[in-house]
Parts: structure tokens; sequence; C-alpha cells
């Protein structure tokens, strides 16, 4: 299967030509989750070549060509993520209808076998046609971007990405890691997007909660300065602080797997929202 993909400039004619093809369990839009899934990356013979040593990465950019997007469209609502939020520009979301439509995903490379790649966190249809495949380098990484809050309307939804990203940060699931994007999605819940300037966090705690704590927030610890780190072994806690408010969230017992999709809040933590202590009672 060979596609070609035309577009003009002032000069003429720019021709892609698909390097291989998604092969994934997605027939149909509505069938993709926001935060990807298995899939397969077949690469068509003629470029096997290109694939020499890529097992080397842990992660890699796809560049796919999202063949059954509307073209005509500039200006979307994110509905999928929340219909209750505000029209955005194509070229401010990683909306699939656009001019041009090419995709940008990051996917995990799980395993390769001869010109197949196996990628987990690919949200593409069966199918689609691959441009592109680049390695993702470190030096990419920009901690505590500024971006907009397209927050998603369900609590699950915004449990699900707060759960890929605390992998994606701390590498592995634990009992940190667990209550660590429970906590997160509380203080969400009361105080809205946690890439906030103005948020403040502190963790009394283990260091795989502290870390995936600060990989939800991407608080920094100077410039400006909103993380706070106090190591204990009898305490799980975060302290969120912003406009005056501060959310304490205190573990009861360690979170299991199972206590952790189906447990209530209140099961889990003890929630206290007041308002913040001065310095001088911080002080006392």
């Amino acid at each position: 299967m060979c596609w070609k993909v035309n577009s003009y400039n002032e000069t003429g004619v720019i021709t892609i030509k698909p390097i291989g093809i998604v092969r994934s369990d997605f027939k149909a839009l509505d069938q993709v989750p926001i935060i990807g899934g298995g899939s397969l990356i077949e690469v068509f013979p003629e470029y096997k070549r290109g694939l020499l040593r890529i097992e080397e990465n842990s992660h890699l950019w796809l560049q796919l060509w999202f063949h059954k997007a509307k073209r005509d469209i500039l200006s979307v609502v994110p509905g999928k993520v929340n219909p209750n939020l505000p029209e955005y520009g194509v070229f401010c979301l990683r909306a699939f209808s656009r001019p041009n439509p090419i995709a940008l995903s990051l996917v995990r490379l799980d395993r390769v076998q001869d010109n197949l790649l196996f990628v987990s966190g690919l949200d593409a249809l069966d199918g689609t046609p691959v441009l592109d495949i680049k390695p993702y380098y470190e030096q990419e990484i920009v901690f505590s971007p500024v971006t907009p809050y397209i927050r998603p309307l369900k609590r699950e939804m915004r449990q699900e990405i707060f759960m890929k990203q605390a992998l994606h940060h701390h590498q592995e699931e634990c009992a940190g890691l667990l209550l660590g994007v429970r906590m997160a999605l509380i203080a969400d819940d009361y105080l809205g997007q946690l890439n906030s300037r103005g948020l403040n966090v502190t963790v009394n705690g283990s260091p795989c909660l502290a870390d995936v704590v600060q990989g939800l927030s991407n608080a920094r610890l100077a410039n400006p300065p909103r993380f706070r780190y106090n190591e204990s072994n009898d305490l799980e806690q975060s302290i969120w602080e912003k406009n005056g408010d501060c959310l304490t969230i205190t573990a009861k017992q360690p979170t299991t797997h199972g206590e952790f999709f189906h447990a209530d809040d209140n099961q889990i933590f003890t929630i206290r929202f007041t308002a913040c202590p001065d310095l001088g009672e911080r002080n006392d």
C-alpha cells in the first residue's frame, strides 16, 4: 500500500511519500482514546535500513497523515475533551482536522521486529500513513511550559491523562505514583490548572510521591520557586496553595491498584481546604 500526498506552494508541487503505515485496533475516530494505545508501525521494506539502531531509543516522534480528517476547518471546539471549552484556532491545538492534517505523536518504542515497530501511546486509526519517524532527544524537554488549559470535562479522562503523564515522568507504577496521581486530580478539582505560576506545592513523604507530584505540577525549586519537599517515612501528604487558598491532602494508607480506580477520595485521603496561614503562623 502506498500513498502520495500532494500540496502546492509558490514553486509548484510538494510530494510526500509515506514510509510506512499504522496497524491498530482503532477503526473509527470515536474508538481512539485520548491517551492512545498499543499499535504497530509497519515500515515499508524499501525504508527498512532507515531503522538501523532505532532500538537504542525509548521514545519516538511519529509524523502521520490523518487521511480521514477534514481539511477546510480553521477553528474548532475541542469537544472530545470538553464541549464546554471555547473555540480555538487549529494551529493552537493538536486537532486532527486542519489544512494539512499532519499529526505529531510521541510514542514509547516497546520493541522492534524486523521492519515492525511495536509502540504504545499512539492515537491513530488503523491504516494511517506514516510520513516520518524521528527520535525523541533529551534536550527537547521544556519543564514548566506555558500553555492554555484544555481541561477535560470528565474526571475519568483527567485521571487517564495524569496517569499517562506520571508514568512518562516516574517510569514505573508504584504506591507513590498512585497516591500522587489521585492527589493531583483532587488539586485540579479544587484549584484548577496545576501548571500555574500562582500554584505552590509542598510534599511531605516518599521520594516517589514527590517525584510524581513535581512531574504533574511542573513546579520548580527555583525561577520561580514553587516546590518544596520534606522526606518522611511516616507521612504521605501534599499541600497546594493558590490565591490564598490552601488544600492539604493526607493519605490514610498506601493505595493499591484496585483502590486507585474504585475507591472514593475520602476513603483514601483526609482532605482539608482552608485559607492559607500567614507567614507568622507558619514560623510558629
